[in-house]
């Protein structure tokens, strides 16, 4: 299965946010670009990522699980971009920061360092691992 990374400002929607909706979740909308909406198509039930707080905070701190496809997104009159499904998970014990994974060699490669822009991106099995011993989890 594959993993990957969503980025959320705090204050927009925090990982507290995700919580709150349970099991249901929540659909993860607002997603405008081309790349991080393909990466949202490609991904199946069950598929885990990291949450992570950009801006303020700019650190991985949980879990999530899609629990629905991809989805058309109702306010797209074109119908060009949709959503997934996500769930929370788990809280990672101790965040993860930005500086952390960028003073990491073995991260190097890692598209939010590399492109650190992208909302929605990939993260490979090994990279997943690191990041999730990084922050207090079982890889």
């Amino acid at each position: 299965m594959a993993h990957w990374l969503y980025k959320s400002e705090p204050g927009v929607w925090s990982w507290d946010d995700q919580v709150a909706k349970g099991e249901a979740g929540t659909y993860w909308d607002g997603v405008r670009n081309p790349l991080a909406n393909k990466n949202m198509k490609a991904m199946e039930v069950g598929e885990r990522g990291f949450f992570y707080h950009s801006n303020e905070g700019k650190a991985v701190v949980g879990v999530v699980e899609v629990v629905a496809t991809w989805a058309p997104d109702p306010n797209d009159a074109k119908g060009t971009y949709g959503a997934v499904t996500l769930k929370a998970v788990e809280k990672l014990p101790r965040p993860v920061t930005l500086a952390e994974i960028k003073a990491d060699p073995r991260l190097a490669e890692m598209v939010l360092v590399k492109n650190s822009r992208l909302s929605v991106q990939p993260v490979t099995d090994e990279e997943w691992a690191m990041v999730r011993a990084l922050g207090g989890l079982e890889p």
